[in-house]
């Protein structure tokens, strides 16, 4: 089922142009009502510090939110109003709730989620790994984005990262809605290859039912010799010309992921192409 609904969570303006690039696209071709998200911070004062805080303070504070959100909002009526496609804008105010949570109760109610990759130069404090609280909270697909991304539309050749995993299949299914009809997919698992192929009979299960769905699946397996999962896949995403990397996000405890880190937390922290990540 096509996504209906996506929402785009636009940050910072450095940023807006390079997502919409990605969001307009999709939500042409699915037909989709797109909703351009923006958070304004909200100015926190705290009880226990005794402070007067000027009026002008108040009054600066406002203006510069007000300054980046009328510059976001350009960005996107600049990208969205030459389109026959439902649009539009949300402005919402953090108040005592951090960006993050407004994004994910807005998230739950769409079909899609895109972001931009972690910007430490430029995102606001309560804007620091948003794409890993929604990711984990909303129950949503994500697709995060590369910084200054300029890379082909979504959807005609896709790699899907593949393990005997819930999240993985959540991924996987949630990849149809954003897939062309017809799309490349390559269907890859990294780990030590088995001694016959025929035997991994879970990945052909998977390869046959996006076979169904009209998708030109080939499978492919990887030893990572000595390579992380997260280079693995991008290598093959740059061999294979795919324009999304998709995978099940966040298959272990909070402890495992501090302790040793996981794929997830990998792509988040470097990425080449578009991630969709699924929970």
């Amino acid at each position: 089922m096509a996504p209906k609904t996506i929402l785009v969570c636009l940050t910072t303006s450095e940023h807006a142009e390079t997502l919409l690039r990605c969001a307009v696209p999709l939500a042409r071709k699915h037909g989709a009502h797109l909703i351009g998200l923006h958070t304004i911070e909200a100015l926190v004062v705290y009880p226990g510090i005794a402070m007067h805080i000027p009026d002008t303070v108040f009054a600066s504070f406002n203006e510069s939110q007000k300054k980046e959100a009328d510059a976001i909002r350009d960005i996107f009526e600049k990208h969205t109003d030459p389109e026959e496609f439902v649009s539009e804008f949300r402005l919402l105010h953090a108040k005592a709730q951090s960006a993050s949570d407004r994004m994910i109760v807005s998230a739950r109610a769409a079909d899609l989620v895109i972001m931009a990759h972690e910007d430490k130069d430029n995102d606001r404090y309560d804007q620091r790994h948003a794409q890993a609280q929604v990711i984990r909270k909303s129950g949503r697909p994500v697709i995060v984005v590369p910084l200054d991304y300029d890379g082909p539309e979504i959807g005609a050749n896709i790699l899907l990262g593949w393990s005997d995993t819930r999240e993985a299949a959540r991924a996987a299914h949630d990849m149809l809605t954003v897939a062309d009809d017809g799309a490349a997919l390559t269907v890859l698992r990294v780990g030590k290859n088995p001694q016959d192929a025929l035997k991994d009979s879970d990945t052909i299960d998977v390869a046959e039912m996006f076979a169904r769905h009209g998708l030109k699946a080939t499978l492919d397996h990887r030893d990572p010799d000595n390579h992380s999962i997260a280079d693995v896949l991008q290598n093959v995403a740059f061999e294979t010309g795919a324009d999304l990397i998709v995978t099940g996000a966040f298959g272990h405890s909070r402890a495992y992921d501090f302790v040793l880190g996981t794929t997830t937390y990998a792509l988040l922290k470097d990425q080449k192409l578009p991630v969709l990540f699924s929970k």
